[in-house]
């Protein structure tokens, strides 16, 4: 029998489609502290597969990682969305593309 170890964070049915396939998924439950040090890891994990292959489906794991990081820091998405659109409102958006390239002080 061949195994391929993985230790990493990965979405709620993704054990029960290894068992589809005929295979064997040993897995285990985090602690909240645990949890929450996987989730950063799998932010940064979902965002270099982003910024890799620029995909609206990269783009979507990482939302989907950023809700969990949310719920599991004691908050919610629409929290964090709410606090964006403040700030959206108080410093404004990104698109007027402007790139500040230095700043003079007299």
């Amino acid at each position: 029998m061949r195994t391929i170890r993985y230790q990493k964070l990965v979405r709620d049915k993704i054990p029960e489609i290894i068992e589809k396939q005929g295979k064997q998924a040993v897995c285990s439950t985090l602690s909240d502290e645990e949890y929450l040090a996987r989730l950063d890891q799998k932010l940064s994990e979902e965002l270099e597969e982003y910024l890799e292959d620029k995909s609206m489906e990269e783009l979507a794991d990482l939302l989907e990682v950023m809700m969990a990081v949310a719920k599991a820091r004691g908050s919610s998405f629409e929290e964090v969305d709410n606090i964006r659109k403040q700030k959206a409102v108080q410093r404004g958006g990104f698109e007027k593309k402007i790139l500040l390239e230095e700043v003079r002080e007299p």
